[in-house]
């Protein structure tokens, strides 16, 4: 029997065992499960075996990538939704234990089809194509961006007042309820690091009269979002720099960071946060909008990249890491913060990339002729496990806002009425 074969016969037995509300089909056109509704397909008779020698989230990518494996009549989030319902290693356990003891052994130490070695060959998405589109996640054209963003072209959690909302309405909300918690006004000095394409400068200029400054590192997106800046007559209102945060003088009466603290590290927080404290004035207001992970029972329990945290920073936040929000609040109180406001945005953003990766999915062609076939499906990929990420809670998102330490009253009003009224 070949590899091709026990791959095959491990497959049976698992589907059939396990039983999920999704059927699998492989590589010799044979389906298992279900006559009817989504289908993993298997393409490459090869994938189980490179699963098995290696049972890692990356392998799943690749697998993904190079189209080893696919979905057929749904969607990967179809495929979440009817997974086994029960407890797995119950399941499990019915398995045909002398079956599988000779054909796991036999399919693990077994030689690469020869026919898969001529498709790694001939297929640029097979072999090493996944690991480029990964070093070049966001080396992408704004082009692509709008496949799937707003209208506005945010790239960060929506807010969404009602979940039936789409994603336009999610991100003005966003805007203005960052807004009202920066309690802004006219003639104040605004700074966003990490301003993105100029979307919360431009709405914050064009609503509440402020004069706004950013600072990005993507030339692409600092060039569209000049050409928005102009386009909304803004242009001697609002200014940005191609720079890092460090580089920046001045101060602001307030200062935003939306999505890009995960970019920073660990190793930089105090040069980060010191910054921060540098460029905003006494009565001054910080809003930190940045996704966490979880606090455990110790420090290296909480810093040790579990198989979700290392596919969230590889193919998410390549070079960053993402504190837990104990940290966020440690390193504001400790850089002379008064900390007043956390709010966890974590269905938002469940929200949000399910939105982002239907959208992406729906215009999938087009997505394929603009950054290729290997990083589209990425993309997919990425949209859709981040959003089951933040649905089950293995990452969250807050929003917390801080002023610097002084004595006697804060800048902030005695209660929070005045981000939920009309009138306001």
């Amino acid at each position: 029997m070949d590899a091709a074969e026990r791959a095959a016969r491990i497959v049976r037995a698992l589907v059939e065992t396990v039983k999920p509300g999704f059927a699998v089909g492989l590589w010799n056109g044979e389906r298992i499960g279900p006559p009817d509704g989504p289908l993993l397909r298997i393409n490459d008779s090869d994938a189980l075996r490179r699963l098995l020698r290696r049972p890692k989230f990356t392998t799943i990518a690749d697998l993904w990538v190079s189209r080893a494996i696919d979905v057929e009549d749904g969607s990967l989030f179809d495929i979440v939704a009817l997974r086994p319902e029960g407890k797995l290693k119950s399941k499990l356990r019915a398995l045909p234990k002398l079956q599988l003891a000779r054909d796991l052994p036999a399919l693990v130490f077994a030689r690469r089809a020869s026919a898969v070695d001529e498709l790694a060959g001939d297929n640029p998405f097979v072999s090493g194509s996944s690991k480029v589109a990964i070093e070049h996640h966001y080396d992408i054209s704004n082009d692509f961006y709008r496949l799937f963003l707003d209208e506005r072209m945010v790239y960060s959690c929506g807010y969404f007042t009602d979940f039936a909302n789409g994603i336009d309405q999610a991100q003005a909300d966003k805007l203005e309820h960052i807004c009202r918690k920066l309690r802004l006004k006219p003639g104040e000095t605004l700074l966003d690091i990490g301003c993105g394409w100029g979307a919360m400068l431009i709405y914050a200029a064009r609503n509440y009269g402020i004069i706004g400054h950013g600072v990005s590192l993507s030339e692409e997106q600092t060039k569209l979002a000049r050409e928005r800046i102009r386009a909304e007559g803004l242009d001697g209102r609002i200014t940005i720099d191609i720079k890092s945060y460090t580089e920046l003088d001045g101060s602001f009466d307030k200062i935003s960071s939306i999505g890009m603290f995960e970019h920073i590290g660990i190793a930089n927080h105090d040069a980060y946060f010191g910054a921060v404290k540098r460029l905003l004035k006494p009565d001054g207001i910080y809003l930190h909008h940045a996704i966490t992970r979880r606090t455990k029972r110790s420090r290296r329990q909480t810093l040790r990249k579990g198989p979700e945290y290392q596919a969230l920073v590889k193919y998410i936040f390549p070079g960053g890491e993402v504190d837990t929000i104990a940290m966020t609040v440690g390193n504001l109180e400790t850089h002379g913060f008064y900390v007043h406001d956390v709010e966890n945005l974590r269905e938002h953003y469940a929200r949000t990339c399910l939105i982002w990766a239907e959208r992406l999915k729906a215009r999938f062609p087009e997505a394929i002729a603009e950054v290729g076939e290997p990083k589209a499906r990425l993309w997919l990929l990425y949209l859709t496990a981040c959003s089951i990420g933040f649905e089950r809670g293995s990452a969250q998102i807050f929003q917390t806002v801080a002023t610097k330490r002084k004595r006697g009253p804060s800048p902030l009003p005695p209660s929070r009425a005045d981000l939920y009224s009309s009138a306001s």
